[in-house]
């Protein structure tokens, strides 16, 4: 903001000092002035290098430049400035909603360059951009500014579909890890209702085929084994090797848009089959970790299945490692674990038991619960009763790891808004969840969601449709209005076709666009494609300038001398482009001799008026007689 405020003050020094006699800055202050604007980005970014001090440092450059001023140049290098914004404005962000903005931006910049080159000098004649009183007309700069965009659009089509594209993040710059709103690696009851309550986008889904049903539509993401009594936390390096599973049922085939996040785990539909990307690691507990923090809008597919079943037993360390409690912590939680599981026989009964035990007590689904203190789990079931996923799924893992099953707390997403403009499912912060999985002798890891006895209806409806009152005022206000939400489907919709086909129009869809049209997929095809349709379009605007270009426009004389031939040539006397009227004359006289007195006359009047004395003031009126004397002579076919 200071550097905006700053560089306005300067364009309003720059204003003052053209409509009034305000003094400009001499060398010696502009100098002083740019250093300590240079110190002052310094101080501010502790470096002049990467996207945002070099968009600032350039910002005050230009305004520095605008005291200065004054010859075509120095104008040239304002609007070369401006499109070296615009530049870094796109390095930035590309984003649909702002397509608008650049362009304007773009068309203003070309009206400033027409304005620049057609600006006249000293004893020069009117520009085109100017009217016949000198009066400067901004709309014909405006008009030929986008006269050259238009034909500067065909070139900018050929560019974006046939340039060969570098694989590899060439334009690439370092993103700042701005705090955006997601799931993180620890779990503490309070944490995913703040999700809850955003209406953002996580990531939007496209399936190939029909989708499963909404009760298996469980978005995996952090998967958390670490417990202090109060937080659950995701084990930073595996603790034990992935066991091998068998993939049952249906495998639903999709596409992921994931929003940035700055954060490494990408998510999949329960259990994915493989890692999608060669630069994402498929973890033991079947998270989707990436090297990279995602910064940008990701895409990416994937191979799920909902249901899978364990190949192998669950190995001494995993089984120590998903047991694992803290010591003297949630004491009365531990005992209940010890009588329930004592009056079962099986791992799986005590797991039916447990949510017997979760439907029947009396626990309410809110998203306002009350305060929980050290021992969080014990403060749950024995006295507030009254809480949200998160608090189902961290008590019944504790349950299950009291007793000496296996479990873990998985965190994602559940469900998921279908927009049937553009065919795809939209994940919203306000869809986190969070459930449990344990470790069943035959089965393997099995997701349980005790959620789900205490509030069936979440897992048929978003947390919006089952709490209305749960998010924000802009978002009731949007759910409340069935305009608004077809309106909001549309953009989102119209947002998603821009980033899929053309942010993120890669080296790969470059290929694969060639391949529908008939061509053979490489480089090379590329390349010579770009070259012919360069040349086409070269082509095309040599003809469209010399088309526009006008021509030397013929005086009054010229015009009635033209008239004068175009009669003669109508009675089969056509006069060959190299011949003189004297020559002209002769030939008619020899032709036909009826007419040599009267088109003698003219033709001889003309050569004299043309190629004659030097005009004088009686030469308009003997132009006005030639002119008259063309308009009444009357030429008929020889007999």
């Amino acid at each position: 903001m200071w550097a905006s405020a700053a560089a306005l003050a300067l364009i309003i020094w720059r204003l003052a000092g053209t409509v009034r006699p305000v003094g400009l800055p001499g060398v010696v202050v502009r100098t002083c002035l740019a250093l300590l604007l240079v110190g002052a980005v310094f101080l501010r970014f502790n470096t002049l290098n990467g996207l945002g001090p070099g968009t600032v440092l350039l910002i005050l450059m230009a305004a520095v430049k605008l005291l200065e001023t004054r010859t075509r140049r120095d104008q040239y290098i304002i609007v070369g400035g401006s499109l070296f914004l615009l530049l870094a404005a796109c390095l930035d962000r590309q984003s649909l909603v702002r397509t608008p903005l650049y362009l304007l931006h773009t068309w203003l910049c070309c009206s400033a360059l027409a304005v620049i080159a057609y600006a006249p000098e000293r004893n020069q004649p009117p520009s085109p951009l100017q009217s016949g009183a000198g009066i400067f007309d901004s709309r014909a700069a405006l008009r030929l500014g986008g006269r050259a965009l238009l034909y500067a659009l065909p070139l900018a089509l050929v560019l974006f579909v046939f340039f060969p594209r570098l694989t590899g993040a060439f334009w690439a710059l370092p993103r700042s890890a701005e705090a955006l709103t997601g799931l993180s690696d620890t779990m503490s009851p309070g944490s995913i209702s703040k999700l809850t309550s955003s209406y953002d986008i996580a990531f939007r889904v496209r399936f190939e085929g029909a989708p499963p049903p909404a009760r298996e539509r469980y978005w995996r993401g952090p998967v958390l084994h670490d417990f202090d009594g109060y937080t659950w936390r995701r084990r930073r390096e595996p603790s034990y090797r992935q066991q091998a599973i068998e993939s049952l049922g249906t495998a639903y085939r999709y596409r992921v848009s994931l929003e940035p996040t700055q954060q490494r785990w990408w998510f999949s539909l329960d259990t994915v089959d493989r890692a999608p990307d060669s630069k994402v690691f498929f973890a033991y507990d079947y998270e989707l970790i990436s090297a990279e923090p995602v910064s940008e809008i990701t895409n990416y597919e994937a191979v799920s299945h909902t249901r899978t079943r364990s190949l192998e037993p669950l190995s001494k360390l995993a089984r120590r490692t998903e047991t694992a409690l803290p010591p003297a912590r949630n004491p009365r939680t531990l005992k209940l674990a010890e009588q329930m599981h004592g009056r079962v026989g099986s791992d799986a009964a005590y797991v039916d038991a447990t949510l017997d035990y979760l439907r029947t007590g009396g626990f309410v689904y809110s998203l306002d619960p009350p305060l929980l203190g050290a021992d969080s789990v014990d403060d749950f079931l024995f006295k507030s009763r009254d809480g949200f996923c998160g608090h189902y799924a961290s008590a019944f893992v504790t349950l299950m790891r009291a007793a000496g099953v296996p479990a873990r707390v998985v965190t994602g997403y559940l469900g998921g808004e279908w927009n049937p403009i553009g065919d795809y499912f939209v994940i919203r912060q306000s869809d986190a969840h969070s459930w449990a999985e344990v470790w069943l002798e035959g089965r393997g890891w099995t997701r349980v969601d005790p959620t789900a006895v205490v509030e069936p209806g979440r897992l048929d409806r978003g947390i919006m449709d089952l709490l209305p009152d749960a998010g924000s005022q802009s978002a009731r206000l949007l759910r409340s209005s069935p305009w608004l939400a077809r309106m909001l489907q549309r953009w989102d919709a119209t947002n998603t076709w821009w980033n899929d086909h053309v942010l993120k129009f890669d080296y790969h869809s470059q290929l694969n666009l060639l391949s529908r049209l008939g061509f053979s997929p490489d480089l090379r095809t590329l390349g010579w494609a770009f070259v012919a349709t360069l040349l086409v379009w070269l082509a095309w605007i040599a003809w469209q300038v010399g088309r526009s270009t006008p021509g030397a426009r013929p005086d009054r004389l010229a015009r009635a001398y033209a008239r004068l031939c175009k009669k003669l040539a109508g009675v089969g006397l056509p006069r060959p482009a190299h011949q003189g009227p004297i020559a002209y004359a002769d030939v008619v006289t020899e032709r036909r001799p009826d007419l040599a007195q009267s088109v003698r006359a003219l033709l001889t009047l003309y050569a004299e008026l043309r190629y004659g004395a030097p005009a004088t003031a009686s030469r308009a009126a003997e132009v006005a007689g030639f002119e008259r004397a063309v308009a009444h002579l009357s030429v008929r076919q020889a007999p």
